[in-house]
């Protein structure tokens, strides 16, 4: 009974290592799914545009990196389901991340972007006629907002 246990143990953990050197080999193991941002920013129009950016991770150790630009702070943020902010610009330049809860962003031309938990977004449209936010859902919308240092009316350089 023992011996059979243990052959089958052993069988179980050569599958295992057969499925991993295989993975690596194929380059499953160097895949990894994409890391969007929204960035919102006024264009030449005034009006606000949306576009999404890919985090462009580089090899760092033991972890691969994306530096965010440099933040002053973070606010937590709770808006209830139903709530709606009308045509506004963002207080100043920062991230949104949210956390829990799901929104839907409004931008020129009607776009609309839907947000959830973990979705990034890169506000700068401090002028000009702005977004609309809507808390959709039924749970409350939870965002940690991290106000960028560089507070000058640019757009980032990174997503363009």
């Amino acid at each position: 009974m023992r011996s059979i246990t243990t052959t089958c143990a052993m069988a179980a953990g050569l599958a295992a290592l057969l499925v991993c050197v295989t993975g690596a080999q194929t380059g499953e193991s160097q895949k990894h799914k994409a890391v969007m941002m929204s960035h919102l920013y006024t264009g030449p129009d005034g009006q606000t545009h949306a576009e999404e950016v890919e985090a462009k991770f580089t090899a760092g150790s033991p972890n691969e990196v994306f530096k965010l630009m440099a933040v002053t702070g973070a606010e937590l943020h709770r808006s209830v389901p139903g709530t709606v902010q009308d045509w506004h610009t963002a207080p100043r330049r920062q991230y949104v991340i949210t956390l829990s809860g799901q929104a839907e962003l409004e931008v020129a031309g009607g776009k609309k972007i839907h947000v959830g938990p973990g979705h990034i977004d890169l506000v700068e449209d401090t002028t000009g006629k702005g977004h609309i936010t809507k808390t959709v859902g039924n749970e409350d919308r939870v965002t940690l907002t991290l106000p960028l240092s560089d507070q000058s009316n640019r757009s980032s350089t990174a997503s363009r």
